[in-house]
């Protein structure tokens, strides 16, 4: 069946159902008439193929080429006016109902006239081995007018100069090994990227009373030996300079915790936890000039990076160079600038007040080709698609916003305002988030990350999606799924949790709102930190459209995988939610947890280790039960399967701490949170391991709040066991060992 003969049926049905409708209310006040129930209602089973054969790879090629024609940094014109009207009007033709938010904000660039550098200071004062101010030209692509120098984003402005010390990664673990090494106070310290998000670097720095720090991309985490580089191979060429925010807050720097609107009240920004020392990024074909020169014993065989020298750690210089100091040159200043979130939605047919959302940045540091831009060319491409479908007949149950975020590279600031500005009814109404930015970072296999409670459906939609690699279809492995499975060692794939570092942030953390992270990856077996290009000039739409995804067939399947996720949160009548998968992977990650901290716990800080496995043990009783009585909901009885959807779509929302985690409130989900020292990185139970990071015996007094945060949380899970119960009543309840255990009247 059409879409059109669709449309004229279902125009009949609901036709139909509202009469029957009036007639079974008619009935209930006339006291004694009898009338059929209706059907339970199903959802089309035939849109998801029409949806899926109708997302092409030509039309996201050519969105991505619009989208990376020029330089488009968030602030600035090209990103503020030219693609929020392109992004807006594609929303439009779609069929959406389009708005645009904006935001006042705090932004940060270098200065355009007096480029950051750094150099050697020789003694008599002269500066020589100075570093390239821009990216070399390498391809014709890439030179265009408008392309923000290397820096790093909020860094403090500054001429600091000091003996050089190499820290390796900049974990907080490099820097606690160094430190027994070195006095770190006024040293100016290079970092090599990768590991850890480049903002925790920073902090590690300051917090070890470094001058300054340089980081670089190592040839041995974005090359692969007898490779090529750009523009003949995506691996990165030694003038690729990585750029990137230092900020380790979510949102506008100024309105923290609020969003940047006109009523808003704004910190100065002396006041705003910004970094404290001038920090820049560099390429690995000026980081050779300096780490070659070094002084200072040889680094460990872990510490040694893949340029043709000896690591060594400092400080300073040794030779001719001993007398010489490492120099910084940071011109770096903040700027306030309006920022535009794009929202286009379809409005749900039977449940309109219920959300699901889908979203990506739509700024770059410079082309974006990847980040975020594969993204954007692929949510257009859903939208499309989701509209025409509603134009030809297909009636989503629910709403179906797509968002595209400003200024998510310098904070997640679009998406982290926009959830400040609407969390109240954001958190009661979303079912939802699926985040696509960089949707393409390889040709791997498909891999998505996020809530246990959603891995079913996300396998379920990976099998509808036909294979984008050739090779892989001759070998018998046809759709999405396969590959995915066949990588895993031909068992079920893992889904990761999430920590920060997209737009799916501010949702999971300040809401409750279960999420998920879209894209497929490259090799891991190719052993290097991001896909090698990642925030440089060399990010083009020549790269992707010649090496990384010709034919843009893997922008497809990734296309078509966020399109099915979508269709089946906005169009099954029941949510398609396991509580008991959640539950399983928190039941796994505490066992990892205990078998860390167990002992150290019951030891040193006298704690019962039994209650965390009663309160997960009761947790997952009451998943059973719960998914027992959803398998006998009545699908005829409206209020009973709005009931059952509301418990699905609100379970997570049991994990917020309206107090935040200790220490860093800008996470509030006590079971899945961005780790301590890696912003990048998800942690389970985050409070608690927090609290027991480099702790020592007995004696150490930090054991009483290990305590507090264990306190915190059990209650959180029995708060969660608590919502899926059937009825709560108000009185009648104990809280052993923080399992709710209810008595009858």
């Amino acid at each position: 069946m059409g879409f059109t003969e669709r449309k004229a049926l279902l125009l009949a049905i609901g036709a139909a159902a509202v009469a029957l409708t009036i007639g079974v209310i008619a009935g209930y006040y006339g006291r004694g008439e009898s009338y059929p129930e209706p059907d339970p209602p199903k959802a089309d089973p035939d849109i998801s193929k029409l949806i899926s054969d109708a997302i092409s790879n030509v039309r996201i090629g050519e969105n991505l080429r619009k989208l990376t024609e020029s330089p488009h940094i968030a602030g600035r014109r090209q990103d503020e006016v030219e693609l929020v009207n392109f992004i807006a009007e594609s929303y439009r033709a779609a069929g959406l109902t389009t708005e645009i938010h904006p935001y006042d904000v705090l932004l940060s660039y270098p200065d355009d006239d007096d480029s950051n550098f750094v150099a050697v200071k020789l003694a008599d004062d002269t500066l020589v081995d100075k570093s390239q101010a821009k990216e070399a030209i390498l391809d014709e692509s890439q030179n265009k007018p408008g392309i923000v120098n290397p820096f790093n984003a909020y860094s403090k402005s500054g001429d600091p100069e000091g003996d050089l010390v190499y820290v390796n990664y900049g974990t907080i673990e490099d820097f606690i090994a160094i430190d027994k090494k070195i006095n770190l106070t006024g040293k100016i310290c290079i970092a090599r990227y990768g590991q850890i998000f480049r903002g925790d670097k920073a902090l590690h720095a300051e917090q070890y009373k470094c001058a300054g720090l340089i980081m670089y991309s190592d040839p041995k985490d974005y090359t692969v030996p007898g490779k090529g580089v750009y523009p003949d191979d995506w691996f990165l060429p030694g003038t690729g300079a990585q750029r990137g925010t230092l900020f380790k807050r979510n949102g506008d720097p100024l309105t923290l915790h609020y969003p940047s609107i006109d009523s808003a009240w704004r910190l100065d920004e002396d006041a705003a936890p910004l970094p404290n020392i001038p920090v820049t990024p560099i390429g690995y074909d000026d980081a050779v000039k300096y780490l070659s020169k070094m002084a200072g014993d040889k680094v460990e065989e872990a510490w040694k990076g893949g340029l043709n020298i000896t690591y060594r750690y400092g400080p300073g210089f040794d030779g001719a160079n001993a007398n010489s100091k490492m120099r910084m040159h940071v011109t770096t200043r903040n700027e306030r600038k309006i920022t535009h979130n794009v929202i286009g939605y379809i409005r749900g047919f039977d449940e309109p007040d219920r959300y699901v959302i889908v979203g990506n940045h739509r700024d770059a540091w410079v082309f974006g080709a990847m980040d975020p831009s594969s993204g954007t060319a692929a949510i257009l491409e859903v939208a499309r698609t989701l509209g025409e479908a509603v134009k030809g007949g297909w009636r989503p149950r629910r709403t179906i916003m797509f968002c595209a975020w400003g200024a998510e590279e310098y904070a997640l600031i679009g998406s982290a305002e926009w959830v400040e500005e609407f969390q109240k009814v954001l958190g009661q109404r979303t079912v939802a988030y699926i985040n696509a930015d960089t949707v393409v970072t390889g040709r791997y296999t498909m891999d998505v990350a996020g809530s246990s409670s959603l891995k079913k459906m996300v396998f379920e939609a990976a099998k509808l999606v036909p294979n984008p690699d050739d090779d892989e279809v001759n070998a018998g492995r046809t759709n999405s799924y396969d590959t995915w499975y066949h990588v895993s060692g031909n068992k079920e794939p893992s889904m990761s949790t999430l920590g920060s570092g997209s737009d799916y942030t501010m949702f999971l953390q300040l809401t409750g709102i279960t999420c998920l992270d879209v894209s497929y990856e490259r090799d891991p077996a190719l052993g290097i930190a991001s896909y090698p290009v990642y925030h440089s000039v060399y990010e083009t739409f020549d790269l992707v459209n010649n090496v990384v995804d010709p034919g843009f067939k893997y922008h497809q399947a990734a296309a078509r995988i966020v399109a099915e996720m979508t269709r089946n949160l906005a169009d099954e009548p029941l949510l398609p939610f396991d509580i008991q998968e959640y539950v399983a992977r928190i039941k796994a990650d505490m066992e990892v947890m205990l078998s860390q901290y167990g002992d150290a716990m019951r030891t040193n800080g006298s704690i019962n280790t039994d209650d965390l496995v009663m309160a997960v043990d009761n947790l997952t009783a009451s998943a059973v039960a719960f998914h027992n009585r959803l398998a006998e909901v009545d699908m005829k009885n409206a209020l009973a399967l709005r009931s059952a959807n509301d418990q699905l779509m609100l379970f997570e929302r049991a994990f917020i701490d309206k107090n935040g985690i200790e220490g860093r409130n800008q996470y509030s989900h006590v079971v899945y949170a961005p780790s301590l020292h890696n912003t990048y990185g998800g942690a389970a139970f985050p409070g608690l391991v927090d609290s027991m990071f480099e702790i020592g015996d007995a004696t150490d007094p930090r054991w009483e709040e290990v305590r507090r945060q264990y306190s915190i949380l059990l209650y959180h899970l029995g708060s969660a066991a608590s919502t899926l119960e059937d009825i709560v009543p108000i009185s009648g309840y104990s809280n052993k060992h923080s399992g709710y255990h209810f008595e009858d009247s």
